[in-house]
């Protein structure tokens, strides 16, 4: 005989099954019941929110910093309906999400009461797939297939309305398992070929990596292709994180989705190698195209809503990213041979004093550079003019818990003020009676007592306060 269970606690235990750790939500009175329900399942960690637009971002953030599935529960009607935007946000992110709301009881919504709405409708524009439970029963079936749903390329939220009464009935119900869709797929030999020849056959290929770099974990093997090839790489023009390695001599930083300035950087390359996602998706209207004319692609990905989208492709390849990275980097290298890695180094060459890490030296911290990528002199002339006109005291202080204010990156920012008078002073966790201080702590009333009166001493020694001329 089954064992018999409540519909709050199946919900929650279907989750933790799932791999769900951390439930995010902002509970109303039809979600009672998975408050209650908590209290048996202390492994799984409720983090509430004031505001359902906030419950659903915060899933959205936590499911993108671990790569997990997420779930979130808000509160009927309104309160699906102050979650759409940030809903909005991971549907475009293709964040793979659980995305519940109490809904009233079977019956009791005919009669329209109070915050009552069809939740269904309501957020079907938005997920890959939106079902109402209408029998305990079906409940372990339906979050089953949402998990699988939201975790299978292309990954996305989905929506289950939780009517009171489902949640409250008592059953016995199996359960069921969790299915993962393995999508790790590899090009065929023969598309293997066909792209390795294209792009071996570019003479200035240019690689824009979108998200699906981070989804597959290929951060390290697009890092090689580049370097392989010694071409540079953007991130795409509506980057939803990091896609790249930063540190990597050929990554030269996002691609703007402004059309000319997009045209202008792309106008140099004969082939656009795009990695996981869409590489020219734009903002606000232009008549300029971004893509120049005759730039051929060639594009890697697992979404095919995303390969060929508004230009054709030379070669489209529907497969995981490193999985085909894996076996196209090693057949490069055979075919390319020495020519090719003549022409890698080349290429490494001439992006040293122009790829993301060089213009992240300090002189350049600004970031002010050109469409092809070079500083743009004559706005940090500028610049640098406007911090050397200040005439001032400066008091500079720093913490020792403060990981960002560090010694040098104090005397960096001290040294554009160099018609200032200025004065450093380490702050110790011991000054401040033990307590943590960190980057912003110090203005925090606490420290009103301890930290403050000594730095009122300072500007009262400088011969005044505001508006003095003194800082």
């Amino acid at each position: 005989m089954k064992n018999k269970i409540t519909g709050r606690s199946a919900f929650l235990a279907l989750l933790k099954d799932e791999g769900v750790t951390h439930l995010f939500g902002n509970p109303g009175t039809t979600e009672l019941p998975i408050m209650h329900a908590l209290k048996d399942h202390p492994d799984l960690t409720y983090v509430m929110a004031m505001q359902e637009s906030l419950v659903v971002a915060m899933a959205d953030g936590f499911s993108r910093a671990s790569g997990k599935l997420v779930a979130c529960n808000v509160h009927v009607a309104p309160g699906l309906g102050n979650a759409m935007g940030s809903l909005y946000n991971a549907s475009f992110t293709g964040t793979p999400m659980i995305l519940t709301a109490g809904q009233q009881e079977q019956g009791h919504g005919l009669t329209e009461p109070v915050l009552y709405g069809p939740l269904v409708q309501m957020a079907e524009p938005l997920v890959k797939w939106a079902v109402e439970v209408t029998r305990l029963e079906d409940l372990p079936r339906i979050v089953r297939r949402a998990a699988k749903i939201a975790t299978t390329p292309p990954t996305g939220p989905v929506f289950i309305s939780l009517p009171g009464d489902i949640l409250n009935a008592e059953a016995g119900i199996e359960l069921g398992r969790s299915t993962r869709i393995d999508t790790r797929v590899r090009p065929s030999e023969e598309t293997l070929q066909a792209l390795t020849a294209r792009i071996l056959k570019a003479e200035r290929p240019v690689i824009i990596v979108g998200d699906e770099i981070v989804k597959s974990d290929a951060l390290k093997e697009a890092a090689e292709l580049a370097e392989t090839l010694g071409c540079p790489a953007y991130q795409s023009s509506t980057p939803y994180g990091a896609q790249f390695l930063s540190e990597s001599p050929c990554f030269v930083g996002p691609l703007a989705r402004i059309q000319k300035i997009a045209r202008d950087t792309l106008a140099p390359y004969d082939l656009i190698i795009a990695l996981g996602g869409d590489p020219l998706r734009m903002s606000v209207y232009s008549e300029i195209d971004p893509k120049p004319d005759g730039l051929s692609i060639v594009q890697v990905g697992l979404v095919d809503h995303d390969l060929a989208r508004n230009y054709g492709a030379d070669v489209a390849v529907k497969a995981d990213v490193r999985e085909t990275l894996r076996v196209l980097v090693p057949a490069l290298k055979a075919a390319g041979g020495r020519l090719l890695e003549a022409r890698a180094k080349e290429g490494l060459a001439a992006l040293a004093s122009k790829n993301w890490a060089a213009r992240r030296k300090p002189d350049f911290w600004w970031n002010t550079r050109l469409p092809d990528g070079l500083p743009d002199t004559v706005r940090i002339t500028e610049v640098l003019g406007r911090f050397r006109s200040i005439r001032a005291s400066v008091l500079a202080l720093r913490f020792d818990d403060d990981p960002f204010a560090t010694a040098a990156a104090t005397d960096r920012v001290l040294g554009l003020y160099s018609a200032c008078t200025a004065e450093q002073r380490l702050i110790t966790r011991a000054d401040a009676g033990g307590q943590k201080i960190g980057h912003f702590g110090f203005f925090r009333s606490r420290f009103r007592d301890t930290l403050w009166p000594e730095i009122l001493r300072w500007v009262k020694a400088q011969g005044g306060g505001a508006g003095t001329g003194r800082a």
